[in-house]
């Protein structure tokens, strides 16, 4: 059973990152158009779940699962769309997971609504505050329940993408 447990920031994190971007880069060559570190692990200062988020933007998302093995040989797990279309995505680490990679192609909204979620975060740190008191309240309240903990920040972080897109299409201008 997989414990739900939050860190403070690390600086480590961007390190892990850059290394396991280096290993994607190889893997995919020039399909990869970007890649960028998401999630809270990319937040400075902001507490999270030790787990690197990588987000590599492709090409051609049809031509993702042609890796599949290439990612198993590294030691992810490759779990297809995973809830979310038009999305590849790959764990590694199993129950002691260390690394998702979540996949889109060119132009999927979901480029931007993760690196919003991530840049206004890292401007607004009353709300990085806010955001890593409230995982870590629930990662003690539902340390063995990854769902609960999941839908007890569903809130919070809809509230806060909404916020960043409006942020980032302003800020854009």
């Amino acid at each position: 059973m997989r414990k739900v447990e939050v860190s403070s920031y690390n600086e480590k994190w961007t390190v892990l990152f850059e290394q396991e971007a280096e290993k994607l880069k190889l893997i995919f060559g020039n399909e990869i158009v970007a890649i960028h570190h998401i999630g809270s692990t990319a937040v400075t200062g902001l507490k999270a779940k030790p787990i690197i988020d990588i987000m590599p933007v492709v090409r051609d998302i049809s031509l993702v699962d042609k890796y599949n093995e290439k990612m198993r040989d590294i030691g992810y797990e490759p779990k297809g769309e995973n809830g979310i279309p038009e999305r590849r995505y790959f764990q590694k680490g199993g129950d002691d997971r260390t690394h998702h990679v979540h996949i889109y192609q060119v132009g999927s909204p979901e480029i931007k609504r993760h690196l919003a979620f991530r840049d206004y975060l890292q401007k607004h740190s009353d709300e990085m505050k806010s955001y890593g008191e409230l995982k870590e309240k629930l990662a003690q309240q539902f340390p063995f329940d990854i769902e609960s903990y999941i839908n007890g920040k569903e809130s919070f972080v809809k509230k806060t993408e909404a916020k960043a897109l409006e942020w980032a299409k302003e800020n854009q201008e």
